[in-house]
């Protein structure tokens, strides 16, 4: 897996390492406070195989691999959203780990949405299957490193910003690298101006902060290997949708031309009933297996 560490700039400031999962484009974190060895896991993936219906816990297992080999203790299992192109292993982490797992509060909204999508009423209950549902502006922390959660809808409705210490910022699929632009909004929920509002307040944070974006597709012109940080500074002056101060309704004019025409992810319907559960699949029926619900010409 390709992987690129952002190294601690002093007191205060997390030592990021992202990991590339390449068949979903998403970029796993492992968040470290040096001083304590204390850390946290961000929007880790479960391997998912869309034509045979299979999942793999791989790129956890790496991520595993490399928090028992570094000594860290893990506090926090945290997802920014419910994904919609791929599945998180939370669940399966917290078995491994102990760990509490935790993403947004809104994260009930959604799961309200999406039981109406696939006709199962009571199905999906983020208050069973989290240990914590973070609120705006809710903190906490990550050894001695600060934690204050940010509200961050328009990709979804309860998309959430993880602003750890002085100078790093978790920010998902709201901004892509600064070549890629931002991410879509057209999704159950999204909303093309709400998710200007939250770029606008991820980019009103300090010049210097740090931020991770959820993914990257390469290449990009040149570029061929992914990348995933760039700081506020820069993407003021250089994101593709954003650099050079593009208004409101420039932006979603931009964001909705392009989101009518991108595909549907196809783990989409396949995800969402599983991140729901905080990485869990559906309850096993009566021969003992799991099987997923998809809705037919819905989308």
């Amino acid at each position: 897996m390709f992987t690129r560490e952002s190294p601690s700039q002093g007191p205060g400031s997390p030592r990021v390492v992202g990991f590339y999962e390449e068949p979903s484009g998403s970029i796993q974190y492992v968040v470290i406070d040096p001083s304590t060895k204390k850390a946290a896991l961000i929007d880790v993936v479960l391997g998912f195989d869309p034509a045979h219906a299979s999942t793999d816990t791989s790129a956890a297992q790496e991520i595993l691999d490399f928090v028992r080999a570094e000594g860290l203790t893990v506090e926090w299992i945290l997802d920014t959203h419910p994904h919609a192109d791929h599945m998180m292993a939370s669940a399966w982490l917290k078995e491994q780990l102990g760990a509490p797992a935790a993403i947004g509060a809104k994260a009930r909204e959604i799961a309200k949405l999406w039981e109406g999508i696939y006709n199962t009423p009571g199905a999906l209950d983020p208050d069973r299957d989290f240990d914590r549902l973070f609120e705006e502006g809710e903190t906490f922390s990550i050894g001695d490193l600060p934690v204050r959660v940010m509200l961050s809808p328009g990709h979804t409705l309860g998309s959430i910003t993880y602003v750890v210490g002085e100078d790093a910022a978790f920010v998902h699929d709201t901004l892509m690298h600064v070549d890629a632009g931002t991410s879509r909004a057209d999704f159950p929920g999204g909303s093309a101006s709400e998710l200007y509002d939250s770029l606008m307040a991820i980019l009103s944070l300090p010049d210097r902060t740090r931020l991770f974006v959820g993914h990257d597709y390469p290449p990009v012109g040149d570029r061929k290997d992914p990348a995933w940080e760039a700081t506020v500074a820069e993407h003021k002056a250089h994101n593709k949708h954003l650099g050079g101060g593009t208004t409101r309704e420039e932006f979603v004019k931009i964001r909705e031309e392009r989101d009518a025409t991108l595909p549907l992810p196809d783990r989409m319907l396949y995800a969402l009933q599983v991140n729901l559960r905080g990485g869990r699949l559906p309850a096993p029926e009566d021969d003992g297996k799991s099987y997923f619900k998809i809705p037919a010409n819905k989308f």
